[in-house]
This record gives structure tokens, sequence and C-alpha cells, in this order.
């Protein structure tokens, strides 16, 4: 069965914010998939709109498949690398600062 992938990687954006956009497309229509994304309010759902609409190109493009038959078969929020900061903290300490990040990654496949 023919699929269509898309990966962005090194997503300044936590996963635990991402996760739930994630779970809002997962297993619907590309089109469908594509409106929701559009009305959903913040930074995750552009992010992941960007790939939704990478995946739909890579599959119409690489493996010729028809857009309207497509929909959302996996998409996922994976940790990348989480890069650490300090800054200065009570009594001479220092207070850690993580700033995650995420790998976001779409497959696309077609409807039997």
């Amino acid at each position: 069965m023919a699929e269509a992938k898309a990966i962005a990687k090194y997503v300044r954006m936590s996963p635990i914010k991402l996760a739930p956009v994630t779970d809002l497309v997962r297993g619907k229509d590309l089109q469908e998939a594509l409106n929701i994304l559009k009305f959903t309010p913040g930074k995750g759902a552009e992010i992941v709109e960007k790939v939704v609409k990478s995946a739909a190109a890579n599959a119409e493009e690489n493996h010729k498949m028809n857009p309207d038959n497509l929909y959302v078969a996996e998409i996922y929020a994976n940790q990348g690398p989480t890069m650490k900061r300090w800054r200065a903290g009570s009594q001479g300490r220092a207070s850690i600062i993580l700033k995650r990040s995420s790998h976001v990654g779409v497959t696309l496949r077609e409807r039997d």
C-alpha cells in the first residue's frame, strides 16, 4: 500500500503542547484535517498543518496519489533534543531551564 510521509525535525515546541493538536486530526480525511488545523488556535496547529500539507504534496508529486482519497494514517510529535539553559536563582543558586524540541511526523494513505 502506497503511503506518503513528511517529518519536521527540531521544532522548537514541547511535544506536550503538540500532542493534543495531533490527536485532533489522527484518522481524519486530508481536507477535514486541514480545515480543523486551520481553525485551531495556537502555534502548534500551524506547525502540524505545515507538515500535513508537505505530506500531501509528497503524495501528489512523488506517489501520484489522488488527494481526495487521502487520510491521516499516522501522526506523532516525539521528543527531540532538549537545550539546557540556566538562570540565576535565589541565594546564589542556578535554576535550570529546559527548552524542549519535537519531531513531528505525518503519514498519509489512500482509502480503499
